[in-house]
């Protein structure tokens, strides 16, 4: 006699296949029934109110308002050249070590420091000195240069 060509193994794995079909069947015919493509376009339409909410109606046109295109900033703002004030400044030197050549210059307008290298002086200074300076860019940000003596 000779065995038979279905084991049990093989009869539970076809079992589990049939039961998953089943399963995917059921689940498409329920995502069919509940589905929404028999709404219109003014069903499925979202709308932002004035508070940037979303909903259901219409915004009302009385509370639109307009806007001009060129109030709007987006990114860094633009250059503002701000040279047109006077080069010459006056200050304080907070700090200078002449051994190494370099201090700070306090403004006394914006109060505030300033580098000064010693290739920037005209008169030789020192600390709490009054002075006048001019101001240009450097790789590090504004430094003092034209340093001179202030007449007090």
């Amino acid at each position: 006699m000779s065995k038979s060509k279905e084991s049990w193994n093989k009869k539970e794995r076809e079992k589990k296949k049939e039961k998953e079909k089943k399963a995917k069947e059921e689940k498409k015919q329920e995502r069919k029934e509940h589905s929404k493509s028999g709404k219109n376009l003014n069903d499925m339409m979202a709308y932002i109110d004035e508070n940037g909410n979303i909903s259901s109606t219409p915004p009302d046109p009385s509370k639109f308002h307009s806007v001009n295109v060129e109030d709007i900033q987006i990114g860094v703002p633009k250059y503002v050249d701000d040279s047109s004030d006077d080069p010459v400044r006056t200050g304080t030197v907070v700090f200078f070590n002449s051994s190494r050549g370099f201090g700070f210059i306090k403004d006394d307008v914006t109060r505030e420091s300033f580098f000064v290298h010693a290739n920037g002086l005209i008169d030789q200074i020192e600390d709490n000195n009054r002075v006048s300076f001019e101001l240009e860019n450097s790789p590090r940000g504004k430094s003092a240069v034209g340093v001179k003596l202030a007449n007090s």
